[in-house]
């Protein structure tokens, strides 16, 4: 088993070198070809490319990331300690971001796109029509905080699961004995293909892919697939000595998925699954395996942005959209302005977390930090 009382900080460099990319792809969202909350008047095939890259493993990093750090909480934590840990980390912030600064995505979303004439106040009252989604305003869901939503949900439906896995050392054990053995933790990409497989067949229902690219079905499959990894110290030394292979497998599935699209063949497609499951599988294990061998270090950088990680992320894409609906209009290539509302952004979000957030006791709860 892992040490339960060593702190491995590659997982900490990791969720912030994951949300720094997170910030890009918002911004880049800004001028990808895709509909999106407010665009740019002139939009980018080069943005949409990037865009379409990060999709490939972003959102599954988080949650992969989530779930080893579940198995350390569970480690210290009774299944109802955990819980409401969860519910103060995720479910406050959330239903926090819902009523303050959600609104004004959908209010920039609704002018912008022609289908509201008014000032933010005026929007108020609308915000309360009928479900985002669904035809109404309001965001239930949180917009870009719909990954706290999904993952206290995916916290309360496995820890059951996970609390037995923990009694069976012996089985996790052997487990590990065959997947950690050569080249066989590429092998856990089998679920992930076969999820996908299934949900691409209903892409409309079940297969709807409205997060991040992915199925929530799929993206519960890999959590429950990250705490796995978690169990055994062998994993951990067996994704550190494959992660040239799984860089090279990355790069090379990269370039197929490319040439895909080029040829109007949709790698979302159901009877693409094992292409799509084994690449962001490769991604993930590339993103541990370098991390592992190169980032188990800490200094004081990683301690702040660790903890400005969560209310950087609940705080990020409604500045983006709120300073992207300023500029759009603005007559200036793409990518200076790019990196205009990335600096912008980035400086109204920092400046706001350090001189307000992480200084008041109240806001440090309502954004899921530590007293």
């Amino acid at each position: 088993m892992l040490e339960t009382k060593k702190r491995f900080h590659d997982i900490d460099w990791l969720r912030v070198i994951g949300m720094l990319l997170i910030f890009s792809f918002h911004n880049a969202r800004f001028f990808n070809e895709e509909d999106w909350h407010v665009k740019n008047t002139q939009l980018d095939f080069g943005m949409t490319v990037y865009v379409a890259v990060l999709a490939q493993f972003i959102m599954p990093l988080f949650f992969i990331l989530s779930a080893i750090a579940t198995y350390f909480a569970l480690n210290r934590r009774s299944g109802k300690e955990f819980m409401r840990e969860r519910v103060s980390r995720l479910l406050i912030p959330l239903v926090f971001g819902i009523f303050t600064h959600i609104p004004l995505q959908v209010y920039v979303e609704r002018v912008t796109h022609g289908q509201f004439n008014g000032t933010f106040w005026e929007f108020i009252p609308r915000y309360f029509d009928g479900w985002y989604g669904f035809g109404g305003n309001f965001a239930w869901m949180g917009l870009h905080l719909w990954y706290l939503l999904m993952l206290f949900l995916f916290s309360w439906l496995l820890l059951p699961v996970f609390q037995r896995i923990r009694a069976a050392q012996e089985f996790t054990a052997r487990l590990a004995d065959f997947f950690s053995r050569s080249f066989m933790v590429y092998l856990f990409f089998i679920p992930i293909m076969l999820v996908e497989f299934i949900v691409g067949l209903s892409p409309d229902t079940i297969g709807m892919r409205s997060f991040g690219g992915w199925s929530p079905f799929t993206y519960l499959v890999i959590f429950f697939l990250g705490y796995i990894l978690a169990t055994v110290e062998r994993y951990r030394s067996a994704i550190e000595r494959l992660r040239f292979f799984s860089l090279a497998l990355s790069l090379l599935l990269l370039a197929i998925g490319y040439f895909l699209e080029m040829a109007d063949i949709s790698i979302y497609s159901y009877y693409l699954a094992p292409f799509r499951g084994l690449n962001t599988w490769a991604w993930l294990l590339t993103f541990l395996g370098f991390a592992s061998r190169h980032l188990n270090f800490s200094n004081g950088f990683l301690k702040y942005a660790n903890q400005a990680v969560l209310p950087f992320y609940i705080l990020h894409q409604t500045v983006i959209v709120v300073v992207g609906f300023f500029i759009r209009d603005w007559q200036l290539a793409v990518f200076p302005k790019y990196l205009l509302l990335a600096a912008v952004s980035f400086t109204i979000i920092m400046l706001t977390y350090e001189f307000v957030v992480r200084r008041v006791a109240f806001l440090r709860l309502l954004f899921g930090m530590k007293g």
